[in-house]
């Protein structure tokens, strides 16, 4: 067995909600989302120029540090509810005409959902993935 002396000061520190310098946390939305669309390729071409669905995952990760009145980065239901309208943007639609997404790849999905959040200076991570196929795309940002 391990035995770790946390020291007084620092547990009586976190448990205030203070942070050590430099320090602070990422809060992540998951949400999916149906949708059709064709992609002219060098691989696989016949049937990747076929309309075509999939599940997509995708997970929006904001870091930050608690605000001092309420103790959050971002209010939850806020959070999920500028999910939820992004979500709304590409559930059940054919890719290929949702503006400004251009060919619908994981990396542009990424790029296409990092556009549409309004507090983009927040966010640390847009990832879209297809659990079917194991395809996964992250677009890291340095905040």
């Amino acid at each position: 067995m391990v035995s770790v002396n946390l020291g007084q000061s620092n547990v009586a520190t976190e448990l205030r909600g203070e942070l050590p310098q430099g320090a602070s946390y990422e809060l992540s939305q998951e949400f999916y989302f149906e949708a059709a669309h064709t992609l002219e390729r060098d691989y696989e071409t016949e049937s990747s120029r076929r309309i075509h669905g999939h599940t997509y995952s995708a997970c929006i990760t904001i870091k930050g540090v608690p605000h001092p009145n309420n103790g959050m980065i971002v209010d939850l239901a806020s959070l999920r509810e500028e999910v939820g309208r992004i979500r709304e943007l590409l559930d059940h639609r054919l890719l290929d005409d949702v503006d400004t997404l251009g060919p619908a790849t994981l990396e542009n999905l990424c790029a296409y959902i990092h556009r549409q959040f309004k507090a983009r200076e927040i966010i640390k991570k847009v990832s879209v993935w297809r659990e079917k196929s194991g395809d996964r795309c992250s677009l890291n940002f340095e905040i």
